[in-house]
């Protein structure tokens, strides 16, 4: 690989002088330049990004930490914040925390190491104060996306104002016991049990929570309730994976769906639309999220005083498919807000 001094060599010029250009530095004769940058390009000529970095100026590197990598939702929000870095001259370096704090915490110490200009992470637990103080020693800039965490840059869509959503669902649907899939600390479903408690102050008494992920003890928990019970349960699930999975246990068993079990997911992945009975779940806006949430670490990273948090919260739409809703097979899915 061809090294600055080798440009200065072949172009006639100053070492300093290639440096300024390739740095992107316009006060340097045109001619110059054109020639410096040609020579650069000919031979395929790589910046020394750590080599800069250590130098002080900025690597144009954003660190992006998510929980789940394999989510098609956060692989969508990648795909938008990657647009949005490399219209700015910029590049991703992608990290996966597993939903595991420790491996998030090593996640930001190799982050450290590189140098980069900024940082958008989705956190494992947005309310740690181990984690902001974490964040913190890393003395970049900082957005949370997805998340909101107090007293830092959060761009998000409100949770409990979407767990609501579903719960009004349900329960015009007709539906009056219910499964939440997940953990009942999750903002869904405190929004999902204050929408429904509103409804009927019992609800307490007729909601199950499947916290376990896994397939055989779903299945179980699924057979000993229906077993059980003969009425109609709207059925709440974190997101679309779980929706899914939960889709797949439900035909297993021949529970009729709708008409027994109505089902919800969250995130509205691509698949939604292509399961059958096509699968309700809540839409987030997620061009909108990754792109604000990078041009606020852009102006983050190019005015470092501007020390004001913003929040951002950003509204989510349930839309309805015939998984949890009595639609004609001809009808269209529609939004309920």
């Amino acid at each position: 690989m061809i090294t600055m001094t080798e440009i200065a060599k072949q172009t006639g010029v100053s070492q300093p002088t290639v440096s300024r250009v390739l740095n992107g530095n316009t006060a340097v004769n045109p001619q110059v330049r054109e020639r410096v940058l040609a020579c650069a390009k000919a031979n395929g000529f790589q910046p020394n990004i750590l080599a800069r970095s250590l130098a002080g100026s900025r690597t144009r590197l954003i660190g992006v930490i998510l929980t789940d990598i394999s989510n098609s939702f956060f692989a969508d929000l990648v795909k938008y914040m990657e647009r949005e870095a490399r219209l700015a001259g910029c590049s991703l370096i992608l990290f996966n925390s597993g939903y595991d704090s420790k491996q998030e915490e090593e996640c930001l110490h190799v982050l450290q190491r590189y140098r980069v200009d900024g940082l958008i992470a989705v956190p494992v637990d947005a309310s740690s104060s181990r984690w902001k103080e974490q964040i913190q020693n890393l003395d970049i800039p900082a957005v949370i996306l997805t998340k909101r965490a107090e007293g830092m840059d959060c761009v998000y869509v409100s949770h409990e104002e979407a767990g609501a959503q579903v719960g009004n669902h349900l329960w015009e649907e007709g539906f009056r016991e219910f499964i939440f899939c997940g953990r009942p600390e999750d903002s869904k479903y405190q929004g999902f049990a204050a929408a429904l408690t509103a409804r009927d102050p019992s609800f307490p008494q007729h909601v199950t929570v499947i916290r376990s992920k896994e397939s055989a003890v779903i299945h179980r928990t699924l057979n000993d309730y229906f077993s059980r019970t003969r009425k109609r349960t709207g059925i709440f699930a974190y997101n679309d994976r779980r929706a899914l999975q939960m889709l797949g246990l439900l035909q297993k068993l021949k529970i009729q769906i709708p008409e027994r079990a109505g089902l919800v997911g969250f995130d509205n992945t691509y698949m939604c639309e292509l399961l059958y009975p096509g699968l309700s779940s809540v839409s987030q806006p997620n061009e909108e999220m990754a792109v604000t949430a990078m041009r606020r670490l852009f102006h983050r990273i190019e005015h470092p005083k501007d020390s004001a948090p913003e929040d951002h919260p950003l509204k989510a739409t349930l839309l309805c498919r015939q998984s949890s809703a009595a639609l004609s097979p001809k009808a269209e899915p529609s939004a309920k807000s």
